[in-house]
């Protein structure tokens, strides 16, 4: 096990790393000047010249790179350049708002997803299920960004009874929510559909229900339990994905949070913050990925880390 994690550890501090490596390079490789982002329109080149200097950027690639590997390891992320403060305090006060949005979906997903891939599972091949697959399949299909509008010029202008952006107050996370886990759901339920077919038609199924184990057991004992890996690994990579920030969304509805951020750190170029902003959440999604993996024995013994079962 100290093996086992010791070894994701590592592996995850590489892949961190190396993640952030190639975001450095991608934006200095990516067409325009921060400098002039940062400038006034009335600009002149001496002025350009002297914001390159001041931030660093009239040095040479290795030189950027060897002062950002040095200032990441002493805990200095930079400062903004459009909100002219800690480049890394700016990610963490937006980032509880996405972790709000996101807990809330995958909450919502579960809740919603999982009884309704059991009951899928249990009517499989019937006009009742086939119904069911074609909403998931419809909810699949449909962008967040269409959701989202639909949903706004329902509840925000036609019928006023939810706010159109922002978070002023938790009925504010409701209409987010919504749009983020009808693509969530979908996917959810379908898998669920799948492995719970699987299971319930398993030989250790057949014999248990010839021995007189009822139906209500058969489904959450034993097709649900032998199909929760699969699940837990589903709705962690779906989380950790959400953490990453639901650009789309959170443009849509105005929600404060880190996609919001990156849309508007990449149109001033704001290195500094598209950095930390890539180092916070990258290591957050790998943290979850993280504990998925230490979760699995718990529902599977066969499970063994860093062994072969």
């Amino acid at each position: 096990m100290a093996t086992y994690l010791a070894r994701r550890i590592g592996q995850s501090l590489l892949a961190v790393f190396l993640t952030l490596t190639t975001v450095f390079l991608l934006l200095r490789m990516a067409p325009g000047d921060p400098a002039a982002a940062y400038a006034a329109p009335s600009a002149t080149a001496a002025d350009l010249a002297r914001i390159r200097a001041q931030f660093g950027l009239d040095e040479p690639l290795v030189v950027q790179y060897g002062i950002y590997l040095r200032d990441l390891c002493t805990g200095n992320l930079g400062t903004s350049y459009s909100f002219h403060a800690s480049a890394f305090q700016v990610v963490m006060d937006r980032l509880p708002y996405t972790i709000t949005l996101a807990v809330s979906a995958i909450a919502v997903t579960t809740v919603v997803a999982v009884p309704l891939g059991v009951w899928m599972a249990r009517r499989a091949d019937t006009k009742r299920e086939l119904g069911a697959n074609v909403l998931t399949i419809t909810g699949q299909s449909m962008p967040d960004f269409w959701t989202g509008v639909m949903l706004l010029t329902v509840f925000a202008v036609l019928l006023p009874v939810l706010p159109a952006s922002g978070f002023t107050s938790w009925s504010g996370l409701i209409l987010p929510t919504v749009t983020v886990a009808v693509l969530q759901l979908a996917l959810i339920s379908r898998l669920v559909r799948r492995e719970m077919t699987t299971a319930l038609a398993a030989p250790y199924t057949t014999v248990a229900r010839s021995r007189g184990v009822s139906e209500r057991t058969l489904t959450w004992q034993y097709g649900l339990r032998n199909s929760a890996v699969p699940l837990v690994t589903a709705l962690g990579t779906r989380f950790a994905a959400l953490l990453n920030g639901v650009v789309v969304v959170e443009v849509v509805f105005g929600w404060p949070g880190v996609g919001s951020l990156v849309v508007r750190a990449l149109e001033t170029r704001d290195y500094p913050l598209i950095q930390a902003t890539v180092l916070v959440t990258a290591t957050l999604a790998i943290l979850v990925q993280l504990l998925v993996d230490l979760a699995y024995p718990l529902f599977d013994p066969r499970v063994r880390l860093g062994k072969a079962a």
